[in-house]
């Protein structure tokens, strides 16, 4: 049984991934924003733990955490909880994009430098969520983009740090998803949305358990989805 923590689970990509690892009765860490949130996930997956820390504060991280009991070892850290506000360049504010970089990009690296003792006694796998976005940037979505940018640039430097110490980076970029996220995008975008004309998330989530499952001989370093035919 393999340990592994998750952010994001309350919904979309994040809650089909842990639902596929709850049913097969791996042990479950799961990050919520606020003692309510946490409260639901473990209604939601009984028998899982919760952390609470808010990602969008990602310099109070390690202070909130540290006083919660963490895994000694972890098999997987599974980085899938972000944030989106579309906007113009030339009208999207600063708040706009601190939060998106806070929330999808300096989070994850924070949370996986305090993690990474655990992963390395594991020899773990961490896991991004990315997006189409994060190789290509639409107009409306710069903000968006720059963060998910980074977020390649974090995985493809932590892959080459911790290759000694055995631990596994995993960047998959699913591409139109029938998320709550991917809905609220398309009203901003004042667009009709049709759920048949997307991956399901617990489509993305098969693709990320393979991942994990891949034998220690090789990495899944990129894994690039989208909608078939």
């Amino acid at each position: 049984m393999g340990v592994h923590l998750i952010t994001g689970a309350g919904s979309g990509i994040g809650a089909a991934v842990a639902a596929r690892l709850h049913a097969r009765g791996e042990e479950l860490w799961l990050l919520a924003r606020n003692g309510a949130r946490a409260g639901t996930l473990r209604e939601r997956f009984p028998g899982s733990r919760t952390l609470v820390a808010d990602l969008a504060a990602p310099g109070a991280l390690r202070a909130r955490l540290e006083p919660q009991a963490l895994p000694a070892r972890l098999d997987t850290l599974l980085h899938i909880a972000g944030t989106i506000e579309s906007g113009p360049v030339g009208e999207l504010g600063a708040g706009a994009w601190q939060e998106m970089l806070a929330v999808n990009l300096a989070a994850p690296a924070e949370l996986t430098r305090i993690l990474l003792p655990a992963l390395r006694a594991a020899r773990g796998h961490v896991v991004f969520m990315n997006s189409g976005a994060g190789v290509h940037a639409p107009p409306r979505l710069g903000a968006y983009a720059a963060s998910k940018f980074g977020l390649k640039a974090l995985a493809e430097s932590l892959r080459a740090e911790e290759y000694g110490h055995g631990v596994r980076v995993t960047t998959v970029y699913p591409g139109e998803t029938d998320t709550p996220m991917q809905v609220r995008l398309h009203e901003q975008f004042g667009l009709p949305y049709a759920p048949e004309a997307h991956m399901s998330p617990a489509t993305v989530a098969a693709a990320v358990v393979t991942a994990l499952g891949l034998p220690r001989d090789a990495t899944m370093s990129e894994l690039m989805l989208r909608p078939g035919c």
